[in-house]
């Protein structure tokens, strides 16, 4: 089912929670919502379920306006962070629940039942735990029963939030991995709300990025963290240091010194430029050139990254450096930047 929200705006009392947000979601996809805490994201999604009710806007399920339509028929599948299993019923019949509370004239018949819970059981790898009881369960397998609940039903959209922020990093990882295989083969229009980017990156079809109540951005992963549209979301997504400089003439000066490049500026005047740590490429000091004092220098699951005070200003920008490079701390170093953007200030 395809998804359009049109200028969506939510209060609570005198707080803004949405205002404006605009965002299409294909049929079949995959999509994130990514922000940080109080941007809206799961208002959001709260107001595709048909938990909160919009101040203004639309909600378009294809194209029938389902802004009024109550919860119970908008065949939604909601997974919660904290699973929100039954405690009392064992996995099998958690995931039975919400087909035994179906109107009698849509509910399966017991055998129909039976045989749907043990396709899912199937679906979610947990065949031979169908019998334990919640406590009985780890963490990841506690969602994966509520997801299997979520799909028991055969929502038109599947809604998560937060799905796996109550895990650690392991089994997060080891989650994400196979809701995307378990995606490409239900095919279920999918909306997730995350405020982790890596799972947000590795994880969507698409990613959709929002800050103070509005969607700032809308993309692939690699268009959202390569060619990011606003300073917000450069600065959200990924490992990214800034600093002033100032755009004269037809080129970009800090502290009096001239860069390497312009990276995309074309109006007159302050701005600042953004750059990433994998960016910044650093060697030896050479007269004339962008000048820096390593810092710090710590280990990183990929390799080495340093800290650097940049010029006079002493202004603080990360670099990732050769492994092998010979570096300490208090060493003069020249930089450049191979890549970066510039937005206005």
């Amino acid at each position: 089912m395809r998804i359009r929200l049109v200028d969506i705006a939510k209060d609570f009392g005198r707080t803004g929670a949405l205002r404006g947000a605009n965002l299409d979601i294909n049929d079949g996809e995959l999509i994130a919502l990514l922000g940080p805490s109080g941007s809206g994201k799961t208002t959001l999604l709260r107001v595709i379920a048909g938990l909160e009710i919009p101040k203004s806007g639309s909600v378009l399920f294809d194209d029938y306006d389902a802004t009024a339509m109550p919860v119970q028929q908008r065949r939604i599948g909601f997974v919660f962070q904290n699973y929100a299993l039954f405690k009392h019923m064992s996995a099998a019949d958690n995931i039975a629940y919400g087909l035994k509370v179906l109107p009698r004239h849509e509910r399966p018949s017991k055998a129909q039942m039976r045989s749907r819970v043990q396709e899912l059981l199937d679906l979610v790898q947990l065949s031979d735990l169908a019998k334990r009881y919640p406590r009985q369960l780890s963490g990841g397998q506690q969602q994966r029963v509520a997801l299997a609940r979520a799909l028991a039903v055969e929502p038109r959209v599947l809604l998560l939030d937060e799905p796996f922020g109550a895990l650690d990093a392991k089994v997060r990882k080891d989650l994400r991995r196979w809701l995307r295989e378990l995606h490409t083969r239900i095919g279920r229009t999918t909306v997730f709300v995350t405020h982790d980017q890596e799972e947000a990156l590795e994880l969507a079809d698409r990613v959709a990025i929002l800050n103070l109540g509005k969607v700032e951005q809308v993309g692939k992963p690699d268009e959202v963290y390569d060619n990011p549209a606003t300073a917000f979301v450069m600065s959200f997504v990924g490992d990214t240091t800034s600093i002033p400089v100032e755009f004269s003439g037809d080129r970009l000066w800090y502290e009096g010194r001239p860069l390497n490049a312009t990276f995309g500026a074309s109006q007159q005047g302050r701005c600042r430029l953004y750059v990433r740590p994998r960016d910044v490429a650093v060697g030896d000091y050479v007269a004339g050139e962008l000048a820096g004092t390593i810092v710090n220098i710590h280990r990183t699951a990929a390799g080495r990254r340093a800290e650097i005070a940049l010029g006079n200003a002493k202004k603080l920008i990360e670099a990732e450096v050769d492994i092998t490079a010979q570096l300490s701390c208090g060493q003069r170093i020249g930089l450049s930047f191979v890549k970066g953007r510039v937005f206005p200030e």
